[in-house]
């Protein structure tokens, strides 16, 4: 395993990270305890969850992915062991089950806070995320800034820079990050941390893949030049990146047939054109789609973590062996050969 800091901090987490969102939905507890024995055996010291998880988002299931992790610390007595982060929920009408306030306050952040500690039964979190911004913006597929929309936002990002200062010095947590989050945004929080004096966050979670590299507009710059790293999600672009819908075995519980509505944003013509080109090229390199997606991800160097999720352990497997592949240059300009015929095809 290979590993690497988070932003500032003397954190050092694995450049593969193990992502739980399907604890509680398609993997019970027993099937999670093998996946986190597993990554752990193999260095991954770094998990990734969230309040709102499993996916996706059911009031029955809210907080599920969380409990699992807690359960499997208490029995295992890992704590101490692993990295551990996780997200407090953005506004959203449709999450309301979760918080009747679904915002930022100094209130809403504790009692997100102190949920996520008990279910995962530990008093410290070592990287606390913000998993959605709070105003209008353009996230979750949505290429287009919605500049004609009323936006009653208030810019609380230094009373949230504040609050985070706080918990660091509490111990309550480690370090922050954002998540889903823009350019602008990054750059406005980086800035208020830097002329107030508080800890900055150290991470910025978003969606990066063959087929969404939209982060390198703007956000990689930001990353590299700030010193606050991506943690990418959705690197197999909900498994279309595995090549099975193309080979024809995938089955019918697999995420993209299970949650075609949910996950439409990588059902497009354009997706699946664009990932038949990518097959050929990782075929031509005696490799499996699913290592050239995920090596390809993790050794761009604006990458701090490449989060990945698996509903059986073997492809959680494969998908950490990745870690020892390193793309040559012609797999590279063949893979930019069809960014450049069809750039960014899953928003």
């Amino acid at each position: 395993m290979k590993y690497k800091k988070l932003g500032h901090t003397d954190i050092e987490v694995s450049r593969i990270c193990l992502g739980t969102m399907t604890f509680g939905e398609q993997n019970n507890q027993e099937e999670a305890d093998q996946q986190m024995d597993y990554a752990l055996d193999a260095g991954v010291n770094f998990f990734d969850t969230a309040e709102l998880y499993a996916v996706p988002a059911k009031p029955k299931t809210q907080g599920l992915t969380e409990e699992f992790i807690g359960n499997w610390i208490e029995k295992r007595k890992t704590r101490e062991k692993i990295i551990l982060a996780t997200k407090i929920v953005g506004p959203s009408p449709n999450l309301t089950y979760i918080r009747s306030d679904l915002n930022f306050s100094d209130e809403s952040i504790d009692t997100a806070l102190e949920g996520s500690m008990r279910r995962l039964k530990t008093d410290y979190i070592d990287l606390y995320q913000l998993h959605w911004p709070e105003r209008k913006t353009n996230m979750f597929g949505n290429r287009s800034f919605p500049s004609n929309e009323k936006d009653d936002w208030k810019d609380n990002f230094l009373e949230i820079a504040n609050k985070m200062n706080n918990l660091i010095k509490k111990g309550s947590i480690r370090s922050w990050g954002l998540s889903n989050e823009t350019p602008w945004g990054a750059m406005h929080i980086l800035h208020l941390c830097d002329n107030n004096g508080l800890e900055r966050p150290v991470s910025i979670q978003n969606p990066y893949s063959l087929l969404n590299r939209t982060y390198e507009i703007g956000l990689s710059e930001v990353s590299m030049k700030e010193n606050i790293g991506l943690l990418a999600y959705s690197p197999m672009a909900f498994g279309l990146l595995s090549g099975k819908y193309h080979k024809k075995t995938d089955k019918p519980n697999d995420r993209l047939n299970q949650f075609k509505d949910y996950l439409s944003r990588y059902n497009s013509e354009n997706c699946y054109q664009a990932t038949a080109k990518y097959l050929k090229i990782a075929e031509e390199k005696n490799m499996s789609l699913a290592t050239m997606s995920l090596a390809f991800v993790t050794q761009q160097a604006f990458t701090t973590s490449n989060i990945i999720g698996a509903t059986s352990l073997t492809q959680l497997k494969e998908n950490i062996a990745s870690i020892n592949i390193e793309l040559d240059t012609d797999c590279i300009q063949k893979i930019e050969a069809v960014q450049n015929e069809i750039p960014n095809p899953a928003p």
